[in-house]
């Protein structure tokens, strides 16, 4: 990546992605190979005002060690420091700013699944709390390296494969454009605009139809779609995730009845890939869950508790997105998941409810794991509390 686009893509993060502003902490979540986005950052950062760059690693080898040795009653640990790193954060209402993209794929494979299942880490459950409370202003973005360019076009040398990635990901980010924050706020208003509109039906369900997939998934009263930009408690607005073709909401986690297939592979934060995902709920509840890879590591995953097995999120996707039309699995879920419709196992999204009731009925768990089920033949209906089927998205267009 050349020192003009390096430069961009920081000021993308920094001033658009998480809206940075002057004073604020930033953390900031890298792995060994982004080093040179970590520091492009970290000075953009400086430049707009950041009181402090606090730098965390993950490392997934050290994490492999730890799947292989430590003992069986440790695996579930996370010292409590973790925790109230985020949570100290959120209070001091800081910004966050997250790389995505596999820097070791495959690397777990050959591992004991269940163990690499109760090891959780890099994800941890206060993440969701502050998320939940809007404390912070935050955004994750992707960081090409080899390993993953190798992995998303494994037919290419190094340089070629790094470089296709690359550019890639500069035209789903928008940076291929002369303004790419213009185009992003003419897309975001684009997909609020949907947002507002699936709202405003106030459908009682969404039954999803397609190839290994007939799903029932019924909705909250009153619970909010949303799109694109997302507003602190304090007014600061920000983009979550760069890029973003979503529109999505809690649904209600204990009337989700059917089959569905994923239609991509799915790569958990540690760089586990899980193909072939096909799962079956009943009254809510996962009650079968097959894949051809890493089967034992998500049956371990969905036993975490008692809402691990339930659903905290529904997305749309249409086919105006950039992603999509690319046809490459990215094998990332920030990318991904952009590219097609999905569902997200465990922790449900509290600020979409319209009042206390309906957030205690949203589902609560220390994970939140998104998978694709988007497809050009998958068809969405929205049903009303009358029964009436309404066409939502159909081969990838909206119907409303």
């Amino acid at each position: 990546m050349d020192d003009v686009t390096l430069a961009r893509l920081a000021k993308l993060a920094v001033e658009f992605g998480a809206n940075v502003q002057p004073g604020q902490i930033v953390s900031l979540s890298g792995a060994p190979g982004k080093e040179y986005l970590v520091r492009a950052i970290a000075e953009e950062a400086y430049k707009r005002g950041a009181k402090f760059v606090d730098v965390s690693w993950f490392d997934p080898w050290v994490k492999r060690a730890r799947i292989e040795h430590a003992p069986d009653d440790t695996l579930e640990f996370v010292p409590e420091w973790y925790g109230e790193r985020l949570l100290a954060l959120g209070r001091e209402r800081g910004a966050a700013i997250t790389l995505s993209g596999p820097v070791a794929p495959g690397l777990l494979d050959d591992l004991d699944p269940v163990r690499s299942g109760r090891d959780r880490l890099p994800a941890v459950r206060e993440s969701g709390e502050v998320v939940s409370r809007r404390e912070l202003n935050w955004t994750i973005l992707p960081c090409p390296t080899v390993p993953w360019a190798k992995l998303v076009h494994p037919d290419l040398e190094d340089e070629e494969a790094l470089a296709k990635l690359e550019q890639q990901l500069m035209h789903v980010l928008r940076l291929d454009e002369e303004d790419p924050v213009a185009v992003w706020k003419r897309r975001a208003d684009t997909l609020i605009d949907v947002a507002a509109k699936l709202t405003e039906r106030g459908f009682d369900a969404l039954h999803y139809t397609g190839p290994g997939t007939d799903l029932t998934v019924g909705l909250l009263p009153g619970a909010t779609w949303m799109a694109a930009r997302f507003e602190t408690a304090d007014g600061i607005t920000h983009m979550p995730n760069l890029p973003t073709e979503e529109v999505f909401t809690s649904p209600d986690p204990a009337r989700v009845d059917g089959h569905v297939t994923s239609s991509k592979p799915l790569v958990l934060v540690d760089g586990t890939v899980v193909r072939d995902l096909a799962v079956r709920f009943e009254n809510g509840r996962a009650v079968q869950l097959d894949s051809s890879t890493a089967q034992e590591t998500m049956r371990t995953i969905i036993k975490r508790d008692e809402g691990a097995a339930r659903l905290g999120e529904v997305a749309l996707v249409d086919r105006e997105g950039r992603i999509g039309a690319l046809d490459t699995v990215f094998y990332d879920t920030l990318i991904d998941e952009n590219a097609a419709s999905h569902l997200a196992l465990g922790r449900a999204f509290p600020f979409l409810a319209p009042d206390e009731e309906v957030a205690g009925r949203m589902n609560e768990s220390d994970i939140h794991i998104d998978f694709m089920i988007g497809r050009p033949d998958l068809t969405v209906t929205g049903v009303t509390s009358a029964g009436e089927q309404v066409p939502v998205l159909v081969e990838g267009a909206w119907q409303l």
